[in-house]
């Protein structure tokens, strides 16, 4: 369960962003104010609301610390705040003059990141305040902005749906168009996806982007300063009928939640990329959304001009957790009772019942087929099996992956086992050279991942990646 367990009501207008601290809440808005609640009692500060700002605050965040809060506006200033008394800090124009959409801090507090409409960012000395390092995108206004969690790296989205991502020199790196209508918001998950201890110290994370397209996009992202840096594109998520304004991970990297022109909010299972609840109490469009880091809340803003205080409970948790503990038990060992919660984790609940009446463990359901699903189990719709055989097949490469340990980075996306290999074709993407050189010779000129056309059918080994599969398995095989 998630429960509503209250409501704030105090902005005359639009809000636009929340943003947590280990104690504060701060929301900001088109009145342009922000307002600092505490989170023991969810009361006003004495001192809040912060006025400065001469027009709407687009974007507030806290710094590591939670000592200092910045707020962005369409004035074309980043505000930072003394959050124990309200005093102003520092007052930092941007050069341009635009208005400014989006600031960051980097999880070291050095830094602050600013993004504007005229497509300008800028990195401020968190210290001195001063301008440090500037640049800026060809397109579009910059309107969302994450660090990378370790190290001071950072990706900005931009209006025209780039997503762009800068070292601490304000280097570009990278940029790829991530969402056709535009990007609108994007962030990183605090949690590792794996540690590799090669001697590289080679990690990937998960960076979720939304857009105008009504999507919700999961990415994996590395980077060391030897291998460089590598952003993939991994899965869409569903549940979405409008643009999707915000999204943002919980602090475990478990669960992430998104905001929708729909009205509604949807908290995803992040591992199973399931949705756990959808929450649909706003009454206009969900602009801004981000959990609490160390307990369990959810604060949600809207242009109803409300922001909402949810509370998870330990049941969620469960739900969030529950299929991943699952897939690393030995699948085989399933009950009956197991394969029916992992046939409602799928949203196939109304096969419950036939599974039950025919007895299927663990072990059958790996070993269904199209046929047996069919003749033996009387499932009828050919869209239903195929459903099924799909979730099956997934399950099987889930289980294979976490019973081996492998980083799904490792795993070839054709043949679904550890590269040897690997060779980088013209779609951006890994695969194992024999694997893909049959897809090709098989006259199919499309990419396995993204079913687009190819561009080259010309192959180019991957000796980074095979690097780092040789060390992990230095490491882990006995």
């Amino acid at each position: 369960m998630v429960k509503l367990i209250h409501t704030l009501a105090d902005h005359g207008d639009d809000v636009n962003c929340c943003a947590f601290s280990s104690s504060l809440l701060a929301t900001c808005s088109l009145d342009k104010t922000i307002r600092l609640y505490s989170l023991s009692d969810f009361t006003e500060l004495p001192h809040s609301p912060l006025k400065f700002h001469t027009y709407a605050v687009h974007c507030c965040c806290f710094s590591p610390s939670g000592h200092i809060l910045a707020s962005c506006s369409t004035d074309g200033t980043t505000v930072l705040w003394n959050t124990l008394n309200g005093q102003t800090l520092a007052v930092m124009e941007q050069p341009s003059g635009s208005p400014v959409r989006v600031c960051q801090f980097s999880p070291d507090s050095t830094c602050l990141a600013s993004g504007a409409a005229d497509g300008t960012v800028v990195l401020w000395n968190a210290q001195s305040y001063k301008l440090y390092r500037c640049g800026s995108v060809k397109d579009g206004s910059l309107v969302a902005c994450a660090f990378f969690p370790n190290g001071n790296l950072f990706v900005t989205g931009s209006s025209c749906g780039d997503l762009t991502v800068w070292d601490d020199k304000m280097r570009c790196l990278h940029s790829e168009k991530a969402h056709d209508l535009g990007i609108t918001c994007c962030d990183f998950s605090s949690q590792p996806v794996s540690v590799l201890d090669g001697g590289q110290g080679l990690q990937f994370f998960r960076l979720a982007t939304c857009g105008q397209d009504c999507q919700v996009k999961i990415w994996v992202v590395s980077f060391t300063h030897i291998l460089g840096f590598e952003l993939k594109y991994k899965s869409t998520l569903s549940g979405h009928c409008a643009p999707v304004l915000a999204c943002a991970f919980s602090h475990d990297g478990r669960m992430l939640v998104s905001g929708s022109v729909d009205k509604s909010v949807i908290v995803y299972d992040i591992n199973t990329e399931n949705i756990l609840h959808t929450l649909t109490q706003h009454t206009r469009y969900v602009t801004t959304c981000a959990f609490a880091p160390s307990i369990l809340l959810l604060a949600t803003g809207s242009m109803d001009k409300t922001v909402n205080i949810w509370q998870f409970d330990l049941e969620t948790l469960c739900q969030a957790r529950s299929m991943e503990d699952q897939l690393k038990q030995f699948t085989e060992d399933w009950s009956e009772e197991d394969v029916s919660t992992w046939l409602c984790a799928q949203g196939l609940k109304d096969l419950v019942d036939i599974f039950k009446m025919n007895n299927i463990d663990g072990k059958e359901l790996l070993n269904l087929t199209k046929e047996s699903l069919a003749n033996d189990l009387k499932i009828e719709s050919l869209g239903l099996r195929s459903k099924v055989l799909r979730k099956i097949e997934e399950l099987r490469t889930e289980v294979k992956s976490l019973s081996s340990g492998i980083p799904d980075e490792f795993i070839c996306p054709i043949t679904r086992e550890l590269m040897k290999d690997p060779v980088i074709a013209s779609d951006g993407y890994s695969y194992e050279k024999e694997a893909m050189e049959n897809w090709i010779s098989k006259k199919k000129r499309t990419s396995p991942m993204t079913n687009l056309v190819l561009s080259s059918v010309v192959l180019t080994p991957n000796r980074t990646l095979k690097m780092a599969i040789n060390r992990w398995l230095e490491t882990h095989q006995k």
